[in-house]
């Protein structure tokens, strides 16, 4: 069983553990504009070559992880909840 199957009674039952009943999903939605922005700011180690690349490379992805739940609509339809997210590209 895989930490990411949504089908496991684990990962069912963690959710219920660690949500509280007076959960916003505006909130989280705002922690992870946060959370894009300070991958933004953080600095870089030092390393070198190959090591600070695969560090760069993997900060790009958070960045780009954190910042499209930042953008997401998020709502919560017969208790489950919702992130839309518009990836179309912007209109010119």
């Amino acid at each position: 069983m895989s930490f990411h199957d949504t089908n496991s009674t684990l990962v069912k039952n963690l959710y219920h553990q660690v949500v509280s009943p007076a959960f916003d999903p505006n909130d989280m939605v705002l922690r992870f504009r946060e959370r894009a922005d300070a991958v933004k700011r953080r600095g870089f180690p030092p390393v070198e070559g190959p090591e600070r690349q695969r560090f760069i490379e993997a900060a790009n992805l958070d960045f780009q992880d954190f910042a499209m739940l930042g953008d997401a609509v998020a709502t919560i339809e017969n208790g489950i909840l919702r992130l839309e997210i518009d990836l179309r590209p912007p209109a010119t």
